[in-house]
């Protein structure tokens, strides 16, 4: 269970789901917030409204976070806050609330990983093409410019975009997230190269003008496979899988391929192209490329950040096919409905690893509970606990195994607005009570903060998994 002596161990919170506030201090629409009233679009009529209230409550929290023993607390700014139009001019309370956070963060020695864009994108901007347009390369940039002038004076870790895959899957191609748009491949693949655009530019700013020496990765979902036996063919078709058009296509039908494939995004960000055999079959659909665009996304980063939550478990059949096991009646599965599957943590990064050789930090891992407060007024959940035990030994055996692995964020801090599923899915160490914001440690926190402090020895010890 040796981590290393620098491993960060952190906790993970976006701001459309903890800050409320949302029309305060001249903030700005999001398509998040347009989404919001739209009947019928999130779970009860639910809205990011008043959410956490962390924007009110930060230091509430940051001392909650000092109290679980974080190192390192990952946050997205708001670009609507900051930016109420986008573009143009600057709301100054509003980002000045980043100022405010980022100085409580190192008042107590917590280090802040920031985020620049975590869905929240300006609704005045959607309204003139979104990622559709070419522009928003540039709209992106020139936010970036304003938080890096801002913030990187005290911020030295930074994340470009979080799950390019979701906000542009999910909120363009299904229209189960906002903006709940329903297009083509054609225009999908056009806004998700403007999306790989913008975190090249975005890297290209922060290189720039940067105050102190930045840490830049960002951080996609990492649609994950593992090997059912430690025999090569298996291995080989977990690598297919998470790295073949082909294979990948077999195992999820084809569904969401488009965006959820792992080269289509990682390629061009590491090594500069798209992956010719997902390029070959999206044919006609493939986007426009200029002069320069493989340039600018290929900017060197710093680390690759991976968002992991579960994932497949495959093997060649006897027909030398790759196919993917069907889990037994009864297996484990989260509240979200999730299966539990600690393996695709160690081969997850295991193999993304062994394709890009990037240093890789764990951006999201976690857990949705059925948690409540019990008789004694406690949130236990021991679900979370084991699940991330189970998950953190299985990083650990990556580790051991040669892979550069820099840290692990734990998603979430405090239980918050899960998207279209409002406050239906707790995913946090901090149990929220909405109606009055009361805020309680659960069960998770306190065990959270005896593997921080042991640097993850626990692991093995008096906490051991059955």
């Amino acid at each position: 269970m040796n981590f290393g002596k620098n491993f960060v161990w952190g906790a993970a919170t976006a701001s459309f789901q903890v800050e409320g506030a949302a029309q305060e201090e001249g903030k700005g629409l999001s398509v998040w917030d347009v989404m919001c009233q739209r009947s019928g679009k999130i779970w009860q009529g639910h809205s990011g409204d008043i959410a956490c209230n962390h924007y009110h409550r930060y230091k509430e929290d940051v001392a909650l976070m000092k109290e679980i023993g974080l190192k390192a607390y990952r946050f997205s700014i708001s670009w609507p806050r900051v930016l109420p139009l986008g573009i143009g001019k600057v709301n100054e309370a509003g980002l000045a609330f980043y100022d405010r956070l980022v100085d409580e963060l190192l008042s107590l020695d917590i280090v802040p990983w920031v985020t620049l864009f975590h869905w929240d994108f300006p609704y005045e901007l959607y309204c003139k093409g979104g990622w559709l347009n070419r522009e928003s390369v540039e709209w992106f940039a020139d936010y970036t410019s304003i938080i890096i002038n801002r913030l990187s004076d005290r911020v030295a870790h930074w994340m470009t975009l979080n799950e390019p895959q979701c906000f542009i899957g999910f909120g363009m191609e299904s229209g189960m997230h906002a903006p709940a748009d329903q297009l083509g491949r054609k225009e999908i693949l056009r806004a998700a190269h403007h999306v790989l655009l913008a975190h090249g530019r975005s890297v290209q700013v922060i290189r720039s003008s940067a105050k102190s020496k930045p840490m830049i990765g960002w951080a996609p979902v990492v649609f994950t496979a593992y090997p059912a036996s430690n025999r090569e063919s298996d291995i080989a078709a977990a690598r297919e899988t998470m790295f073949a058009h082909e294979s990948c296509s077999k195992i999820i039908n084809d569904r969401n391929i488009s965006v959820w494939n792992n080269t289509w995004w990682g390629d061009p960000v590491v090594f500069g192209n798209y992956p010719q055999d997902t390029w070959n079959a999206f044919g006609d659909a493939v986007p426009r490329i200029e002069t320069d665009d493989m340039k600018i996304i290929s900017q060197p980063i710093d680390f690759y950040g991976a968002n992991i939550y579960t994932g497949l478990e495959v093997y060649k059949d006897s027909n030398g096919k790759t196919a993917a096991t069907i889990p037994p009646a009864g297996a484990a599965l989260t509240a979200f409905r999730w299966p539990v599957t600690p393996d695709c943590l160690e081969w997850g990064v295991k193999l993304l690893y062994e394709r890009y050789q990037q240093p890789i930090v764990i951006t999201e891992n976690g857990i949705s509970c059925h948690d409540w407060p019990s008789l004694d007024g406690k949130v236990h959940d021991p679900q979370r606990i084991d699940f991330l035990h189970r998950y953190l030994c299985s990083l650990a055996k990556s580790i051991k195994e040669g892979v550069d692995i820099r840290g692990y964020f734990q998603w979430s801090l405090m239980d918050n607005f899960e998207w279209a599923e409002g406050y239906k899915e707790r995913f946090g160490l901090i149990y929220i009570d909405y109606p009055t914001q009361k805020r309680i440690l659960k069960d998770s926190a306190t065990w959270y903060r005896s593997v921080i402090e042991s640097n993850g020895e626990v692991l093995h010890s008096k906490f051991r998994s059955s």
